[in-house]
């Protein structure tokens, strides 16, 4: 069964981050670029925030939000949750749906390697899922019983 680590390294690509101090539309400017729906904010190479696009969502209803001039720090969750690289599947989709969140940052011995969605985790089930349908459907087949023989033992 497929791991936080495997997701990541199937995923590819580097971890998409800012520093504290970037304005909004810098952020949303590399999320666009890098097509992601979140970005790590951190500060010295650490995280200490997540800004996504829900989070746009409820900052520009705020008549003081200006993308421009806001820094990302003012608006960033700074609650982050982590997850081991050796998760599976399955604990990683009961977090998502038990702590309802949408993005979990995955650690291996203290350091962040990466962020995992909820859709990442969803595409992954569904490989799985295939995988063992691909491997019922084998064992089912009509050669799996042409080729079959029973001899009695003596």
């Amino acid at each position: 069964m497929k791991t936080a680590e495997d997701m990541i390294r199937d995923k590819g690509g580097a971890l998409v981050s800012v520093i504290e101090k970037t304005r909004v539309i810098e952020a949303l400017k590399t999320m666009q670029a890098n097509k992601v729906g979140a970005i790590l904010v951190t500060r010295d190479d650490e995280p200490v925030g997540i800004w996504t696009e829900r989070d746009l969502m409820h900052n520009t209803l705020e008549d003081t939000f200006d993308p421009k001039t806001t820094p990302i720090a003012d608006v960033m969750t700074t609650s982050l949750i982590f997850a081991p690289h050796t998760d599976t599947v399955y604990n990683l989709m009961d977090k998502f749906l038990g702590l309802r969140v949408r993005h979990l940052l995955i650690q291996k011995d203290g350091r962040t390697i990466g962020m995992l969605s909820s859709g990442d985790v969803i595409k992954a089930s569904i490989q799985e899922k295939d995988q063992e349908l691909k491997q019922l459907n084998s064992m089912v087949g009509w050669e799996y019983y042409e080729n079959w023989c029973w001899t009695p033992s003596k």
